[in-house]
C-alpha cells in the first residue's frame, strides 16, 4: 500500500475546499448582478443559459432544468416574455404544444452582460499550453457530471 503523498492532498484540498467553492460563489454573484441589469431574477438567467445551450424548449422542460415547478415556471418565463428575453412559440412538430426560444435581444442583452468575463476568461486561458486546455475541460466535464449526479441524489433522498 502506497502512502498517500501529502503534496497532492493539499492542492486536491485547495481544489475542492477553496478554489471551486471560491469560483462558484462568485459565480453566483456575477449571475445576480446579470439578473439585476437584465431585471429578471436568478433563476431566469439560468433558464437564459439553458435556452443558449440547448435551444428551445417546452415550459415544462425548462422547468427541471431549473428546478421549478410548472407554475413557477410558467411565471418565469411571463417575466422573461414581458423583459423581451424570450418568446412562446408553436412546436413546429406538434402544434398543440408551446416552445419557449430566446429572442435576439434577449441573446444579444446576455452576451453582452458576460462579455467582460468572457473576455478576461479568453485571456487568462492564453496562458495554458493545448494540453492544459484539455485537462481543464476533461475536469469541467467531470465536474459537471458529478454535479448532476449529486443533484439527482439529493432530490432523491428522503428529506431529514
Amino acid at each position: 500500500m502506497t502512502e498517500p503523498n501529502p503534496d497532492r492532498e493539499a492542492l486536491l484540498a485547495e481544489i475542492v475546499g477553496d478554489t471551486v467553492p471560491g469560483w462558484a460563489i462568485l459565480v453566483v454573484q456575477l449571475n445576480n448582478v446579470v439578473a439585476e441589469r437584465l431585471g429578471v431574477t436568478d433563476t431566469d438567467v439560468q433558464c437564459l443559459h439553458v435556452l443558449g445551450r440547448h435551444g428551445p424548449a417546452t415550459p415544462s422542460a425548462l422547468a427541471k432544468h431549473v428546478n421549478l415547478t410548472t407554475g413557477s415556471a410558467s411565471r418565469m418565463i411571463d417575466r422573461l416574455v414581458a423583459a423581451g428575453c424570450v418568446r412562446r412559440v408553436a412546436d413546429t412538430d406538434d402544434r398543440r404544444r408551446v416552445l419557449i426560444e430566446p429572442t435576439q435581444e434577449g441573446l444579444d442583452r446576455v452576451t453582452a452582460a458576460y462579455s467582460g468575463l468572457i473576455a478576461r476568461t479568453r485571456d487568462d486561458l492564453g496562458a495554458f499550453d493545448d494540453e492544459e486546455l484539455s485537462t481543464l475541460i476533461r475536469f469541467m466535464r467531470a465536474a459537471e457530471r458529478s454535479t448532476a449526479s449529486e443533484i439527482h441524489r439529493l432530490k432523491s433522498a428522503p428529506d431529514k
